[in-house]
């Protein structure tokens, strides 16, 4: 049976031994459509998170998705362009259940306000990474690489410790939202902006920010009491970025880190200028967003401008992401990328060896499932430190939304041997139900993005996407269930390409062969791609670990 979602009445939690499908890969899968829904910022219209990122077009899309998957046999594969089905054809019982192409605009015509005119068409939606995949899982999945980011900074900088440390950040949407947890997680004082009250009051409400401060004052003494003490904290302060992060300049106060994931990517839908109201903001969406967008960019000059100037001081400051960086140097801001990328600054050794955000979510809906999926986790794996902090951290401190669900970065090989032991553990009858895997886009070899995960690749590779468009290829040939490849929407478009995949662990034979064939080559492609590269932690992965790569030269 559902559960029911007091955040979202509308959108029940699923759950239970009930099947409305065929069979439970098919059920899986809509299973995973109502929880990005069930935990999304605005499933009354289908937006999962970053203001645009959509589960499915429109509701007519949605309903016909159900339908499809409600009725589909395992022989054929639902075809899903831009959030709406339009072909559910006869392929073979191994073949992927729904393959997606999701916002992908020719090159020349990939840009924002071509994008705005086929939304307004009711043609296209942006799927975000994992919006429109139906993988997306709530804050955890962007807490771990958060919380991750913050122990790299830790060990780079501050002597393997963020006691004592204060963070400056802004943003509270359903990506940086995860921002206060992670930073309190990782040991720090950590301070968060934002424009909405409702953002702020909702993640003290689930307790990811400890307390909301009601003015700039009363937070920066705050901080500065818990930096003295050496206690975790998270803040939050309702306030513009544009405004806060200069004055916390001009006061001379310098935090130890510096970061930002408001919705910069999209300066009509996400951004909220300096000097607007959200009231005002939206009522500009439809008629003046070349006003709006002028005006987002230039706060973000000013913005990013603090940002520069926390760095010029000695702090360490990193874009998260969210392409603020190419915002500002648009709007004049030529050193903007001063700033590096979190990707390059501190984990492309782990990405080299296609080790990345891994994800499993219990399709029965309890949490009991989990529960033995992290014993088992910390049974196979004791000696990797990463996955080890991780799943003892989360479980003391992560509270599920929607399906229960777990994140940890793995690598080649690790991935594939605890889905297949999590799938014996579903035939044996020691999980209440099967579960389904995943990842997020941001994986070694599937994603393409030159402002972020392939910045200042070695061998000058940054904007080539035939890797996403191979591990999708790849993916479907190993037999994966879902399979989708995405480009940027809003803001992000003409900026990136990237590869999903979800796989239902079911407990039966044919579900362990496709859980060893496609998670094993998708990790193999991400070694691959950065041994091409000239990676030297990639070129040692494929000597230890085997995987077919094929030298040139």
């Amino acid at each position: 049976m559902p559960t029911p979602n007091p955040r979202h009445p509308n959108f029940p939690i699923p759950g239970g031994p009930v099947l409305r499908a065929r069979g439970w890969r098919q059920e899986g899968l809509l299973r995973l459509l109502e929880n990005v829904l069930s935990v999304g910022e605005d499933p009354d219209n289908l937006v999962v998170y970053a203001a645009l990122g959509k589960a499915a077009r429109n509701w007519a899309s949605h309903r016909a998705i159900v339908k499809a998957l409600c009725e589909m046999e395992e022989d054929q594969t639902l075809l899903i362009q831009s959030g709406k089905p339009v072909g559910l054809l006869t392929t073979h019982a191994k073949a992927p259940l729904v393959i997606m192409a999701n916002c992908n605009i020719v090159g020349q015509w990939a840009k924002a306000e071509v994008f705005y005119e086929l939304q307004r068409k009711g043609l296209i939606c942006w799927g975000g990474l994992t919006a429109g995949a139906w993988q997306y899982i709530g804050s955890q999945g962007v807490i771990q690489g958060t919380y991750e980011i913050f122990m790299r900074i830790a060990e780079k900088r501050f002597s393997g410790s963020l006691a004592g440390r204060f963070i400056l950040t802004a943003g509270l949407g359903g990506m940086g939202g995860a921002q206060p947890l992670a930073g309190r997680m990782a040991g720090a004082a950590i301070l968060c902006v934002d424009i909405d009250p409702e953002r702020a009051e909702k993640r003290r409400a689930i307790g990811y920010l400890e307390q909301v401060a009601p003015d700039l004052d009363t937070a920066l003494a705050m901080i500065d009491a818990a930096v003295k003490e050496k206690r975790a904290t998270s803040i939050g302060l309702v306030g513009n970025a544009a405004d806060i992060y200069p004055e916390i300049a001009r006061r001379g106060i310098v935090p130890d880190i510096v970061t930002d994931q408001t919705s910069a990517h999209d300066l009509v839908y996400g951004y909220v200028p300096k000097g607007m109201s959200l009231d005002q903001v939206r009522s500009l969406r439809d008629d003046g967003q070349g006003q709006l967008m002028a005006a987002s960019r230039a706060s973000i000059v000013e913005h990013v401008g603090a940002m520069l100037e926390f760095q010029k001081r000695g702090a360490e400051v990193f874009d998260n992401g969210n392409l603020i960086r190419t915002q500002a140097r648009e709007g004049g801001v030529a050193n903007a990328f001063d700033i590096p990328i979190f990707t390059e600054a501190y984990l492309r050794p782990l990405f080299a060896r296609a080790i990345g955000p891994f994800r499993w979510m219990a399709l029965s809906g309890e949490a009991s499932d989990i529960a033995r999926i992290d014993a088992l986790v910390l049974a196979m794996f004791p000696d990797n430190r990463i996955v080890t902090n991780w799943i003892r951290l989360a479980r003391d401190n992560i509270p599920f939304e929607g399906l229960p669900a777990r994140i940890a970065w793995l690598g080649h090989g690790e991935r594939t041997e605890l889905a297949l032991a999590v799938n014996r553990l579903v035939e044996d009858g020691e999980l209440k139900g099967p579960v389904a895997f995943s990842r997020d886009h941001l994986d070694a070899g599937a994603m393409a993005h030159p402002n972020i995960m392939t910045e200042r690749m070695k061998d000058g590779s940054d904007a080539i996407a035939d890797w996403p468009l191979l591990d999708a290829m790849l993916l479907s040939s190993s037999m994966a269930d879902l399979v989708v490849v995405h480009s940027g929407g809003g803001g992000y478009a003409g900026y990136m390409t990237s590869c999903g995949v979800t796989l239902v662990a079911d407990g039966t034979n044919a579900a362990a062969e496709r859980l060893q064939h496609a998670l094993t080559n998708d990790t193999a492609l991400g070694v691959i791609r950065y041994a091409d590269a000239g990676y030297e932690e990639a070129l040692d992965e494929i000597a230890e670990k085997g995987i077919g790569h094929v030298p040139v030269g």
